[in-house]
């Protein structure tokens, strides 16, 4: 069972994307978060210590996170949490990694403005997977369905929406 974890935090390095051999998208970026207590005897704010995570997205979550994450913004990240021990000849280490399931801008700190991405179905053997698409007159819905037999060859149907 993986320990899921929701994190807020700075984005620390540019989001670096890429795409393997196999087509799956990844992107990965170090978030850097610093709990913030009140201290009384100050009256005032004071940063505690900053903790360091590797984020990394994959699928359609990295593409729209390599199209919408920029290094200094801060973000909200919840993911499943990996903890890995590490060792070189000079130094050793603890690594701390989140794949995430959800990225997003924290609101705390601005404003965002969303625009869905836009998909349609493609069948690949028997299932249905999402591709982006584009289609003239607006965002549509991805109108995909579990095919019923003898419909593997059938056109997949989108409708457009108004958006609220």
């Amino acid at each position: 069972m993986a320990d899921i974890i929701t994190l807020t935090g700075l984005v620390a390095t540019p989001p670096r994307h890429l795409v393997t051999g196999e087509g799956l998208s990844i992107t990965s970026f170090r978030l850097a978060s610093t709990q913030r207590r009140f201290d009384r005897a100050q009256s005032r704010w004071v940063d505690g210590e900053t903790n360091w995570y590797t984020i990394t997205a994959f699928r359609q979550l990295a593409i729209n996170v390599a199209g919408s994450v920029e290094k200094g913004q801060r973000v909200v990240v919840t993911g499943r949490l990996r903890i890995r021990d590490w060792a070189t000849e000079e130094k050793d280490g603890t690594t701390i990694e989140v794949d995430a399931e959800a990225i997003g801008h924290d609101l705390s700190w601005g404003t965002a403005s969303f625009t869905r991405s836009v998909a349609t179905a493609v069948r690949e053997q028997g299932s249905v997977a999402p591709v982006e698409a584009v289609v003239e007159g607006g965002p549509v819905t991805e109108a995909a369905h579990e095919p019923a037999a003898g419909e593997l060859g059938g056109p997949v149907q989108a409708e457009a929406v108004t958006p609220f």
